[in-house]
């Protein structure tokens, strides 16, 4: 045999093992290792100096591509200040490939080559997902694509003309880059002051509270939708009802609240008061973190708001982050059945399933954990801090929200590798990063059952 030959054959039988390796892994872990790959690369080339306007020390470096990649939108330092036009490309596409998700791109491509997705794709994208049995895979993800690029390309049009009219400058640039970060809910700004200057804007707050909407909302009912919209389907499901009514629940309360008690809101003229208050609800509902107000200005009784919605956040399949309004529907029917005394958890008058209820309660307990500890370590690393500064940075973290009070800035370095935990395990899922941590791969598994005598 050839040197060539044997070459080839000692490729194939690498690949094949790599192959065979991957496909044994935990679907969570798989999830983690690529979106810190993702981060890694992000990290790599913003320490580039072709990348910084100025110098930026590597672990602000590494925060900004770990805030990108988990769209959470946390900053230590001020990505339009700080980095120059490849530094902010860069940024963006961390936030797209965050967004949309780890491995769609990925998936995407192999579909339009293969027209098929490999069995560890197909796994991988079940579990980013949390897809249900019915829906196949392969064709979500061209859905994801298509509807994500779609969205982006009419809200950056809406956005430059909006823009343009304020004479913000490049404003070609600054439409782009907002219509993906609200898309992705990254919360990204290239103005130092987020969106404050737009605080009035009824153009420019609208289209971006669209953008955030329709990405939190999450991809699952946008299928929905979709098979109604070319009659597969005569309404919607259970799952994409929940979603409507929580979401509109949520920004009509919080709305409501937040323009009825906070002091600061009733100097503003009743219409930019109402926008305002719209704004901040929806910001942290969705979790993308904008804000037209500073946050740290607010009063506490109004935190205290921001922190259930942020704790709560977006949907699930979406682009946002939190424990999602799915679970939190599940967890207030376990509630009204308990007080009721029924052994049925029911909510809208369906039966919810016993995995569901689990998963529920699950992350729930688990995000908790991670709230306690992480609470617990930030107020040593950063004794200076309010304690509900701490607090909400966390929770802005862990839901990938991106609001802060103005802890962000003065983190010390231990206290940003917590925060990066935090946006990392975010991203992945609160309850998806603990099974990615205790989760062991199946051929380990199988290594221990054969070792077992009977």
């Amino acid at each position: 045999m050839s040197a060539k030959a044997t070459k080839s054959s000692s490729s194939r039988r690498v690949m094949a093992r790599l192959r065979h390796a991957l496909g044994t892994v935990q679907p969570a872990k798989l999830l983690l290792l690529g979106y810190c790959s993702y981060i890694a690369i992000g990290w790599a080339l913003l320490s580039l100096p072709v990348a910084q306007e100025q110098a930026v020390a590597a672990l602000d470096a590494l925060f900004i591509a770990t805030s990108a990649v988990s769209t959470t939108g946390l900053v230590t330092v001020d990505p339009g200040g700080n980095f120059t036009f490849f530094g902010e490309l860069v940024i963006l596409l961390l936030i797209q490939i965050g967004g949309l998700g780890y491995m769609t791109v990925g998936s995407f491509a192999l579909l339009t080559i293969q027209n098929r997705l490999s069995r560890v794709r197909e796994k991988t994208t079940r579990a980013a997902f949390n897809l249900p049995e019915n829906v196949r895979a392969g064709l979500f993800v061209r859905s994801v694509i298509i509807f994500t690029l779609t969205c982006e390309a009419i809200g950056a049009l809406a956005l430059y003309a909006l823009f343009s009219a304020q004479g913000v400058e490049n404003a070609a640039w600054a439409a782009i880059f907002h219509a993906v970060s609200a898309f992705c809910t990254a919360g990204f700004s290239l103005f130092s002051t987020s969106l404050e200057a737009f605080r009035g804007d009824t153009g420019v707050v609208l289209v971006i509270s669209a953008l955030s909407l329709l990405g939190a909302m999450g991809f699952l009912i946008i299928v929905d939708f979709w098979r109604n919209l070319f009659g597969r389907k005569q309404y919607l499901g259970f799952t994409s009802k929940i979603i409507l009514r929580m979401t509109l629940m949520f920004l009509f309360f919080g709305t409501l609240l937040l323009f009825i008690i906070e002091p600061g809101f009733r100097d503003l003229p009743p219409s930019e008061r109402l926008l305002t208050a719209f704004f901040q609800t929806m910001t942290a509902t969705t979790t993308v973190g904008f804000n037209t107000y500073p946050i740290g200005a607010l009063s506490l009784s109004v935190i205290m708001v921001i922190f259930v919605l942020m704790i709560i956040g977006a949907s699930p399949a979406g682009t946002g982050g939190g424990l999602k309004t799915t679970s939190f529907a599940v967890l207030v029917g376990l509630v009204r059945s308990s007080l009721k005394g029924r052994d049925e958890v029911r909510f809208f008058k369906r039966r919810v399933p016993a995995d569901k209820l689990q998963t529920a309660t699950a992350s729930l307990t688990y995000y908790m954990a991670l709230l306690a500890i992480a609470m617990f370590l930030l107020l040593m690393t950063e004794p200076a801090a309010a304690f509900e500064t701490v607090m909400f940075e966390v929770i802005s973290a862990l839901g990938t929200v991106g609001l802060s009070m103005g802890l962000t800035g003065d983190l010390s370095p231990l206290g940003k590798i917590i925060i990066i935990v935090l946006m990392i395990a975010g991203r992945v899922g609160i309850l998806t990063f603990g099974i990615a941590l205790a989760a062991h791969d199946e051929s380990r598994e199988e290594e221990r059952d054969n070792d077992v005598v009977v």
